[in-house]
């Protein structure tokens, strides 16, 4: 009986120091982040926008995505999903050229002044970032199967009484989430987060209420590289408490390829 008695300790023993812990996935998660963001600016991908708002039709735009001396260019291929006319294309062809030469010849200052930016708003979503990390509390809430990976999913809600000194922080506060990470990688695979009460983004101008969702699927592109495919924004609001400003925004990312081997698009323009 004793020997029964302490091999059930032992397996519960076991169990409990092979049971993740929450915020040491989500911590390595952030850190697998980190490490893509500062990859990201070495590759060159194709982006299709669609958006849908109220009483306006939809409109889809494809352009792809070119980094030209450390900050980016959308090279326009598409619009409704239709490629270019010839002289539409020509004519994004001539407005590349044109920035290639600008940026070639602009002063120090506005070159230190473009690249400042870009990297002030990479910087402020690796800020948002640890805002998140900072200002909900996640719960494991079991594993499944995403796109083939085995994943660790957790829940996210806001932590009772954060404060947070930046505004966007604490939009945080009025939403929840579910993350699915890959347990191989620590990378998110899948993002789900909603708004469960009302959030004021700009002040006493725009609300956006409970139901608003946002939706973000990522992949590996590369060795050890994960980039987004997929990013979906569902936003139910007001606009000065009277006008509703519903929409729905979806982009998704593909052909994701580095720079050099992007360099023929640039060529092609000389």
């Amino acid at each position: 009986m004793l020997r029964a008695l302490f091999l059930t300790l032992a397996a519960v023993g076991s169990a409990a120091a092979i049971t993740p812990d929450p915020d040491q996935i989500i911590r390595k998660s952030v850190a697998a982040i980190q490490a893509d963001w500062a990859q990201a600016p070495k590759f060159s991908y194709l982006e299709r926008d669609l958006e849908s708002k109220r009483h306006s039709p939809r409109m889809a735009k494809t352009y792809r995505v070119l980094m030209i001396d450390r900050s980016p260019y959308n090279l326009v291929t598409a619009i409704n999903d239709e490629p270019l006319s010839t002289e539409d294309r020509a004519a994004e062809q001539r407005k590349l050229q044109k920035e290639i030469e600008k940026r070639r010849n602009e002063s120090d200052r506005d070159r230190a002044k473009r690249i400042a930016k870009y990297d002030k708003e990479r910087g402020h979503e690796h800020e948002m970032l640890e805002e998140m990390v900072q200002a909900f509390q996640f719960h494991l809430a079991g594993e499944a199967q995403v796109n083939g990976r085995s994943c660790w999913v957790l829940n996210a809600e806001p932590k009772p009484g954060y404060a947070s000194s930046d505004h966007e922080g604490r939009v945080l506060k009025g939403m929840k989430g579910t993350l699915w990470i890959d347990q191989a990688t620590n990378q998110w695979v899948r993002v789900h987060a909603e708004v469960v009460k009302p959030v004021n983004f700009y002040g006493f101008l725009a609300k956006v209420g409970p139901g608003t969702m946002f939706d973000l699927e990522q992949a590996p592109i590369a060795d050890n590289v994960w980039m987004p495919t997929r990013f979906n924004v569902q936003v139910y609001s007001t606009a000065l408490g009277l006008f509703n400003e519903d929409s729905t925004n979806s982009e998704t990312y593909r052909d994701y390829q580095l720079m050099p081997q992007a360099s023929a698009l640039l060529q092609s323009t000389k």
